[in-house]
């Protein structure tokens, strides 16, 4: 029987994320997908508009097309009087070219007819008889008219390399007519939990047995911030079936292991990665999630994550949202924060960065965190706190900033 294997050392977390983000490559793959699945991904090429927008000129208001020059001097004691010739609704195409002395009704977006010069919105005006319309106020030439390609000219780049996309970037795109355009492709990020004990949801649980909580709270994670969570069978406590679980992860980008990371001599998640790659560190000061580790199997980045449920979610946003990011090209998370009085006294071990949960009560930041293996210290909480490394009491009442899940 081997012997156990203490975390004889850790590293600040700082070094850790430094060395995780260190050679992480932006991912190269790319694909083309259709505009309504297009929000939110990265554009792999600069998108050129086909068209004009918009693509003739069109009526801002309803109200006449005119030529200004006929209602110069119009006022309500003195109206301009012309002749209406016809009405151009939104999707017509005009038929006649206006000429001096005439106005045609138009309906807002509708196509400015030739001739026309200015809109005169009708308000303003006032029918003096069957095809007669009276002009209270003058217009200027372009008043009231959205002009051709004021908004987008053909040639010009939408959106462009690397940007995300949002609703109104996809906007942009439909616009100009476009169906599908070309992204990067989401990381792949294979997901294993591992242990003798963990058990499908919704099967009967043996004696000694425990419900997988890490596969979905990673899963969820990996969704939630640009990857596609690919989970794997649970893999029993030994090297042959670890190994057997990399092998089925040919098509990650990135590879991530829960439970299996601690001093127990049945963890083994290590030997496997060492097997077939290398070890860059294992061992954070952070609290929850010390046991960590991380390396790289077949030039692929490979977490060992704890199997505590609280301290892997918390490494999972502390360490695999940053490494998922920057590969997807994604922008740094920015997540949420506010500056509130602690509602009780913590004592935090010395050492150790700890993340420490919190749920918001009465305008104050109330610790929620029970055990590094109870969910519910996460479940139960609106965010957490940092308390440093060299800080052992935060006091009731002192201000401490709160990040948000």
């Amino acid at each position: 029987m081997s012997a156990m294997r203490p975390i004889r050392e850790t590293i600040p977390l700082s070094d850790a994320l430094g060395l995780l983000l260190t050679g992480a490559q932006p991912i190269a793959r790319t694909e083309r997908v259709t505009l309504d699945a297009a929000s939110g991904r990265v554009v792999s090429q600069p998108v050129l508009a086909r068209v004009d927008v918009p693509p003739f000129d069109r009526a801002a208001m309803d109200g006449y097309a005119v030529v200004a020059n006929d209602t110069f001097g119009a006022t309500r004691g003195e109206p301009r009087v012309l002749t209406r010739t016809e009405t151009i609704y939104t999707g017509d195409k005009p038929g006649l070219i206006l000429k001096p002395g005439e106005c045609i009704e138009i309906a807002t977006g509708a196509p400015v007819p030739a001739g026309a010069d200015a809109v005169v919105m009708v308000e303003e005006t006032d029918r003096a008889g069957t095809d007669r319309v009276a002009f209270f106020t003058p217009v200027y030439p372009g008043q009231n008219i959205g002009r051709r390609a004021a908004d987008i000219t053909a040639g010009q780049v939408i959106v462009g390399d690397g940007e995300r996309l949002n609703p109104s970037r996809v906007g942009a795109l439909a616009a100009t007519g476009l169906l599908e355009v070309d992204v990067f492709a989401r990381p792949r990020v294979a997901i294993i939990s591992t242990g003798n004990e963990i058990v499908d949801p919704g099967q009967p649980l043996a004696p000694g047995q425990i419900y997988d909580i890490n596969r979905y709270t990673l899963s969820a994670v990996v969704s939630e911030h640009g990857g596609i969570a690919l989970p794997l069978r649970t893999a029993a406590d030994d090297l042959a079936a670890l190994n057997a679980a990399l092998d089925q992860t040919r098509d990650a980008d990135i590879v991530v292991f829960s439970g299996g990371s601690s001093v127990g001599e049945r963890d083994l998640v290590l030997d496997a990665i060492r097997d077939r790659g290398d070890v860059v560190f294992h061992g954070i000061a952070v609290k929850p999630g010390k046991p960590t580790a991380f390396g790289h199997v077949d030039g692929r980045p490979v977490l060992g994550m704890p199997g505590y449920p609280t301290s892997c979610l918390s490494n999972a946003y502390i360490l695999l949202v940053p490494l998922l990011r920057r590969i997807a090209r994604l922008p740094e998370h920015q997540p949420r924060t506010a500056h509130l009085p602690l509602g009780r006294r913590i004592v935090s071990p010395t050492g150790r960065h700890q993340f420490y949960t919190v749920r918001i009560a009465d305008g104050t930041a109330v610790p929620a965190f029970k055990a590094s293996g109870d969910i519910t210290s996460m479940s139960r909480a609106d965010g957490y706190i940092e308390i440093p490394t060299h800080t052992d009491i935060v006091d009731a009442g002192e201000v401490v900033q709160v990040t948000f899940f």
